[in-house]
């Protein structure tokens, strides 16, 4: 029977990319700080089932680009790994080979792209449904990157969905909201769900305005789902 997840506050990020200078492939731990269960979901990686506290470790080649980390929430699976999830659902498998349906918050890295650099961010691109904390540790100077903002419990209601909060774009579909001309700007409720986390971003666009830190390792640890680097290895809580 699928565990449903209570209800959370309405969170949105703005796009903060982190770039690592590092050249071996990475480990990822992915570590459940929420309350209740997760089904956490990785492409590359699959996915596993994660109760309160509990973890799971991925191996990422050098040169992964395009790669995503999320929560899937309010699942049930078979033994053969068959199901569906409330939120975050990859075509109704456990393992994941596709992206997830939104609304999901999004932990996104490419490593070893441009000069040998490693990228990553937190995305509200596709919606929010837990919460999400990224700090660098062991980096000097490094800026640590969350969305914990009450997200859901705050979400316009234009925008709610069953277990998380949608992007416009994935409810309206149009120019203004999706960018799909990629000549688009701030709308308000890009800027509203900046407004709750402005360590993350919400709308396609091209780097125009937002950070960017270089860091040697990364951390994402606040209540909640965590992705954590730490040199090349890194913890998802």
């Amino acid at each position: 029977m699928a565990t449903q997840a209570p209800p959370l506050s309405p969170l949105l990020l703005l796009l903060v990319p982190l770039l690592l200078p590092l050249t071996n492939a990475a480990t990822f731990n992915v570590v459940n700080k929420c309350s209740y269960t997760v089904w956490a979901a990785a492409v590359p990686g699959g996915g596993q089932q994660l109760n309160q506290g509990q973890s799971w470790t991925l191996n990422v080649p050098a040169g992964t680009a395009g790669a995503r980390v999320w929560a899937r929430t309010g699942c049930s699976f078979d033994g053969s790994g068959n199901g569906h999830c409330q939120t975050g659902d990859c075509g109704g498998v456990l393992a994941c080979t596709a992206y997830g349906s939104p609304p999901n918050t999004l932990a996104e890295y490419s490593l070893n792209q441009f000069n040998n650099l490693d990228f990553y961010d937190i995305s509200l691109v596709d919606g929010f449904n837990v919460p999400m904390d990224f700090s660098p540790t062991n980096g000097a100077g490094c800026k640590d990157i969350r969305c914990t903002a009450d997200v859901n419990g705050q979400c316009p209601g234009a925008l709610q969905a069953p277990g998380g909060c949608n992007n416009p774009c994935t409810v309206f579909k149009t120019d203004e909201y999706c960018c799909n001309s990629g000549s688009c700007g701030p709308t308000d409720y890009s800027k509203y769900f900046k407004g709750l986390c402005q360590d993350a971003y919400s709308y396609l666009l091209p780097l125009e305005g937002e950070r960017e830190i270089s860091i040697d390792n990364g951390i994402f640890n606040k209540g909640g789902f965590v992705f954590v680097r730490v040199g090349r290895v890194a913890n998802l809580l």
